[in-house]
This record gives C-alpha cells, structure tokens and sequence, in this order.
C-alpha cells in the first residue's frame, strides 16, 4: 500500500517549539485522514530544528466508500398537489447533483421528508491529500507566529521548502509562498543538498546518509548519553544529567556532537547549585561529578556540527563559561562578607507588592506565621522557624541572586550554613519555594514544609485581599501554584493542619493600615472556595471520580489528611454493588432534610424523642440509629472511614422500611418536627463522610 511522507522546512527553530510540533502534527494527521476517510497503517512524526515531518504507512489509495441517507424538504412543499415538484423539490435535486427521478420520500418520525441514497468517497488518496496538507501546515500551534516577504500567511518560523511524496507522486500544493516538491535539505555545513528523493524511502535514505542529520529525538539523546558517558568515564566521571537540558539540548541541533571541556579547578569553591546553574542555564552544558556527588573540573557540551579542529571550539566554550563562573565567584564572595542582618533591613526597600508594602514587612509576617505553625507541627523548633520566616527572603538582595534568579531560596540556605546557623534554619530557607509545580517535589524537611507553606498562605492572602483573584487562564502571581503547594505538602508530610485556621492566621498577619479590597469575611470565604476548586481538580486529575470528590468537600476539608481518607473509602465504596441503591436512600433523607429544614426555615437539631413515634419503621430506625451512633463515633475518631462506610449497610434497610410505612410530612407539626429530626440525626451523622445530596446515580 501506498506511502505518504511530507516534510516542512523552516528556518530554525527554538527548542521549546520542536517536541510539541511533532506530537500535533501526528495527531492532526491521524484525525483528518479518519475524517477524509483515508484508511492508513502506522503515522509517525518528528522534528528538529529545521525541519516537521510525518510518515503514513499504508495508506489506502482510494477514500472508503461509504452511502448515506440525505434528507431534504419536506413532501408537503417539495411536491406539488397534482404530484409535481416544486422548486423546493428541483432545488434539492440540483444541489445533490441528481435527477428528481433518483429522489424518493422516506418517513423520518416528524413527517415524510425527500431523500436520497448518496454515495461519499471513492476519490484518489492523491486528490485528497492537498487539501489535508494545507489545512493541517496552516493549523499549527506555535506561542507566536511570524509574517515574512511580503505575504499574508504566518508560521512559527520561514517556510523555506515542503517536501510532499505519495510513492513517487509529488502531492502539489502551496502554502503562503512555497509549493511542494520532492526535495529536502540536509545540514547547513555537513550536508546542505538539495536532495531529490525519488520516493520515501529515497527521501528517508538521504537523511540518513547524505544529510548529516539525526531526524529522531530519541536517536539525538541516545547519541549525547552515549558519547558523553564514555568521555566523563576517561575522566573518572559521571555526567550528572539532566532531563529537561536533554530534551532542550537535543532538540537544538540536528547532528549531536559532544566534547569535553574543563574549567579552572579555583571555580569549585563555587557551591554545587551555583556551578550547574551557570553550565545549564547559560552554556546549555551537563556537569561532571566522581562517583561521591562532588563536581569535577569539566563539563560536557553539545555542538551541532563535527569541527575540524575540536580543540579549538572547545577553548572557546571554556573562554565563555570562564566568564560566567568569574562573576559567580566575585559574587560568591562579595556575599560571604555580608550577614543576613544587613540583609535584612535592605528588605524594607525592596516591594512585595506596592498595595502589600516591603518584602521586610512579608519578613514581619512570615516570623509570626512560622512560629504559629511551628508551635503546632514543630514545638522543638519554633525558635528556629521564627528565624528562618525573618530571614526567609534575605537572600533577595545579594549579589548571587540578582545574578542567578533561579537560585533566590537555595543561597539563603548555603549562606547560612556558612553563617553557621541552625540547620532547621538553612533547610527551610534552602526548600521555602518548593514544590514549584505539579511535578516538582515537596520540601523533604518539615521545617522546609512549614515556611513554604507560610511564603505561600502570605501570598495568596494578600492578593485576595486585594481581589486579585485568578480567572480564565490569566494567573500572574501562580495563586493556582501556591494552593496546590500547600496541598501537596500538607497531604505528602501528614500533617494534621487546619485550612480555615492557616488562612484566617495569614489574613491577621497583615498591617491593619493596608487598604483592602474586599472585606476579610468575603476574602476568607472566597479563599475557601479557591482551594475547593483547587482539591478537586487535585483528585480528578488522580482518576477520582469528580461526584466522589465533589461529595466528600460538601462535608469539609478543612483537614486535609482526613479529607484524603474519606475520598479514598468512598471511592472505593461507590464501586460495590449495593452503591447506587445506597446513596438513593441517604439522598432522599439528605433532601428532606434540606427542603423542610434549612429552606423551610425550621431549625433541626437531630434530637427526637423516642416516645412520640407512632410507627415501627420509625421506633426500628431511632433503634438502629441510638446502636450505630457510639461505633460511627468511634470510626470516625480513628478515621476508619470504610467501617464508617459499613455502617450505611446496616443502616439502609431501616431507612428504606421508614420511607415505606412513615408519613414524615404529617399534620400534627410535633410529630412532624421529631420524624424530621430522626431524619436529622442520620444525616447529621451521614455528613461526617460525604454530602449525598452532591451524589447522582
């Protein structure tokens, strides 16, 4: 079966763009080839910098054939009394390409209409595929496009050739100023071309041996690991890799060469954080640690071309990074001869946020939400935690930070090892910014937990005070980020923490003097359904089910571990059988409860008396429930929420018998309110583990 290969040339393009291109080009061919009804093997994309491309296996040659009913007008204005069409009738006939004769009147449930049988597709993979491949070319997502010359069409770079092959077919089209063709262009310098390829296979067999290039990620990265262990190994070395730099690195050149360089051995007074974040973030470079973790004097590099003089390119990679990590030792020691007290009061002049006063009144805040937390979580250590809040973000304003922004938190926590303070104190400056996203790891300290935890509670209490409240996509101060941090943290470590209490402590933190927004009730309220929102986009996104989750934070989450707990047992529950059948019964109740009790007005405080029933459903029900209520206790106080759960099963049977055989809304009101606070007293008790009325089945 046929073979289908196109291939976009472009100028090139940033290493962020690359990945991400392939994988849309390869669903977006997958998805139109199954709307054109194009039947196709297997698709296969990749990229480098100059260059999209994507392979079909197998595609058919022909469109599948397919017939498909057309309705059209209906007969009463289509057809004529005397039988004849209408021009509603010869109109329809017109725009299908038929004959009135070929039209006949089906029956569709809503009267009887015209129709006809039409067959769809049929045509050449080879007619189709133009379109498809502008359509698809035109459709690709890049951060920002570009205009170049002098049209109107726009792209993430040039475009500068498009190979397009069927077999040995050329698929013609256009796209802004370039037409399709069968040539491909190789490595600027090892292979430039033009190749003419006969077919893909010709196309694929120039790359590979003409071209210079390496068109898989996947053979780019195998190539940088392979050789980069072997030279690290001469050395008596390891490469201490890095996956993002490789993803980076390997998608900034199209023919990976690695080489070795060395570095000053005086640079390695430089601490560790700092050495690898002038090799990676400015030379796109991997260090070399010895088998113990400690650098080594060299790092590894990517070129995109094999020089013919490697030791000459290779100085003036040296020169550069020589450069760099000249500055970080100046820095590094210019810093060592301040003291965090110095620091500290050059806080004050630095903003926070201009409505939020000075990064030194965030310090003021931070000490005082540190000791709270610390005096609950960490009572051995709050004098330590207060210090690590007031010097939280002193390292701010040195030397090293305002160089490499990246490392703001870590030097805190180098510099005041050096400084020789607590080691609570250097771990919780050194973790403060952890986890810095979804991916990314929790403080592994508690005193690192806890003044995260503090910086984030500040933030996000701030910025809601002022109303600046994330919508849509737009979050400028990761408010998002910031709950989640404190989610995972709380749920990763343990900790037994009150939500609504951190919050409401980091609202009182802040100057009575500052002009709020919104009131301090509305800001809490709102800070509640924020992190709501937050918790259940946490567990849909782990395959919780979104009733289960959004059931459990109706009956609170103000504990986050025990909220964890009952959104695991009833997950787990709503996969039983008798599930369904359950949560019908407990919603019934639930909803009684909420229509006569709290929209009614009535105040139901889940006592009833025992001798005014009149029913033995309801007598059997208060029974049960007076048996349950010490075991649902005691689950519920050592958080063996599946046990709690098992109770419901007990309970089912009784409640199913009152709702039978008990009027509850009887006229005799005393009557009445006990049956509903009977009712009361099992959802009072039901609402320790979920809110039913947020369950549908």
């Amino acid at each position: 079966m046929p073979q289908f290969v196109l291939e976009i040339g472009t100028e090139e393009m940033p290493a962020r763009f690359v990945p991400s291109l392939a994988e849309e080009l390869e669903g977006l061919f997958r998805t139109e080839l199954e709307l054109a009804k194009l039947d196709f093997g297997k698709v296969w994309s990749f990229a480098t910098p100059r260059r999209i491309a994507v392979n079909v296996m197998d595609l058919a040659s022909k469109q599948r054939v397919e017939e498909e009913l057309v309705t059209g007008p209906p007969k009463r204005i289509a057809i004529g009394e005397d039988g004849t069409p209408t021009k509603a009738g010869l109109g329809f006939a017109k725009s299908q390409g038929v004959e009135f004769s070929d039209i006949f009147i089906t029956d569709t449930g809503k009267g009887e209409y015209l129709a006809l049988h039409k067959q769809t597709g049929g045509k050449d993979a080879l007619s189709v595929l133009p379109e498809i491949c502008v359509a698809i070319i035109s459709r690709l997502s890049f951060p920002k496009k570009m205009h170049w010359a002098d049209g109107d069409f726009t792209f993430g770079r040039p475009l500068r050739w498009i190979l397009a092959l069927l077999d040995d077919r050329v698929v013609p089209f256009t796209v802004g100023d370039v037409t399709s063709g069968r040539e491909t262009w190789g490595h600027r310098i090892l292979g430039a071309g033009p190749f003419e390829a006969a077919d893909p296979e010709a196309y694929f067999a120039a790359l590979r041996e003409q071209s210079g290039v390496l068109i898989a990620v996947d053979d780019r990265k195998a190539a940088i690991h392979s050789e980069g262990d072997r030279l690290a190994d001469a050395v008596g070395g390891k490469i201490v890799w890095k996956d993002s730099l490789m993803d980076e690195v390997a998608n900034l050149v199209e023919h990976p060469k690695a080489i070795l360089g060395h570095i000053d051995p005086i640079y390695l007074e430089l601490p560790r954080e700092t050495l690898l974040t002038s090799m990676e973030s400015h030379q796109k470079s991997f260090g070399v640690e010895d088998q113990n973790g400690a650098l080594l004097p060299y790092f590894l590099t990517v070129l995109n071309i094999t020089p013919p003089d490697e030791d000459l390119v290779r100085k003036g990679w040296e020169r550069v990074l020589k450069a760099r990590l000249e500055d970080a030792r100046f820095f590094w020691r210019a810093d060592l001869k301040m003291d965090f007290e110095s620091w500290r009061s050059k806080l004050d002049k630095v903003t926070f946020l201009a409505p939020l006063g000075s990064m030194g009144a965030k310090a003021d805040r931070l000490e005082k939400l540190c000791g709270t937390l610390a005096e609950k979580l960490l009572p051995d250590a709050t004098e330590s935690m207060v210090q690590a809040g007031r010097y939280a973000k002193c390292d701010l304003v040195s030397e090293m930070v305002n160089e490499f922004d990246s490392l703001q938190g870590k030097m805190g926590g180098i510099y005041a090892r050096k400084c020789g303070m607590d080691e609570t104190v250097a771990q919780a400056l050194y973790e403060q910014y952890l986890p810095a996203g979804p991916d990314s790891p929790v403080p592994s300290s508690m005193s690192g937990a806890l003044l995260s935890m503090a910086d984030k509670a500040d933030t996000l209490a701030g910025c809601f005070g002022l109303n600046m409240i994330p919508t849509g996509g737009a979050d400028p101060y990761a408010l998002r980020r910031n709950a989640l941090g404190i989610i995972r943290i709380v749920l990763e470590h343990g900790l037994r923490l009150n939500l609504s209490t951190l919050l409401e402590k980091a609202q009182a933190a802040y100057a009575e003097d500052i002009k709020w927004k919104i009131s301090a009730k509305e800001v809490h309220e709102k800070l509640m359904d924020f992190f709501a929102q937050r918790l259940k986009a946490f567990y849909t996104g782990k395959g919780y089910s979104t009733l289960v989750v959004e059931a459990c934070l109706g009956a609170g989450f103000d504990d986050l571990h025990a909220l964890n707990g009952r959104i695991e047992a009833v997950e787990e529950f709503s996969k039983e059988e008798g599930f369904e059948a359950a949560v019908l019964t407990f919603k019934r109740a639930a909803n009684i409860i909420r229509k006569q009790g709290e929209e009614a007005g009535v105040v139901l405080n889940g006592k009833f008396d025992p001798l005014r029933f009149e029913e033995a459903a309801e007598r059997s029900l208060a029974a049960v429930l007076e048996e349950s209520a010490p075991r649902f206790k005691r689950y519920a106080a050592a958080e063996q929420y599946s046990d709690m759960l098992g109770e419901l099963t007990i309970l089912r049977p009784h409640v199913d018998s009152f709702f039978d055989n008990v009027m509850v809304m009887c006229e005799d009101m005393k009557l009445r309110n006990n049956r509903l606070n009977l009712l009361q007293s099992l959802v009072g008790m039901l609402g320790r583990l979920a809110d039913f009325n947020a369950l549908q089945v």
